[in-house]
């Protein structure tokens, strides 16, 4: 039941793309100086969105909520159509270093959420006992 809610699913999948967004962004800046490289990127917001028009829910009662099963997948594109250098490599490293503290900053918000509904399932079994 704690492992199946909802917006604990919501949380650790979030989780997991933070942290492909983590190992993209370092892919990159490891590359910076390979000739020819593509700079690659993560797009989940753009796939979360697809996956919301998909979906087509019908309320029969105006207090019903909005579906919450929305499922869309991160998925690595490749940003092939820019140049930033003569030998055909597109990597900023401020760009890749903003990224990637900014990635840094959801992930540890994210984390922070999670404990805190850990936190909270942790007080209300042990309250519940006495």
């Amino acid at each position: 039941m704690l492992w199946n809610d909802p917006v604990t699913k919501g949380l650790v999948k979030s989780l997991d793309v933070a942290a492909l967004r983590q190992k993209v962004t370092a892919q990159n800046i490891a590359n910076l100086n390979t000739p020819g490289y593509k700079r690659s990127y993560v797009a989940f917001s753009e796939e979360l969105s697809k996956a919301r028009e998909k979906l087509s829910l019908q309320a029969t009662n105006p207090r019903h909520l909005p579906g919450r099963d929305i499922n869309g997948e991160p998925r690595v594109k490749v940003e092939s159509q820019t140049s930033r250098r003569s030998d055909g490599n597109n990597v900023d490293l401020d760009q890749e270093m903003l990224d990637m503290v900014s990635n840094q900053l959801r992930y540890n918000v994210l984390v922070q959420r999670i404990s805190d509904r850990y936190a909270g399932w942790r007080y209300i079994i042990n309250e519940g006992r006495r």
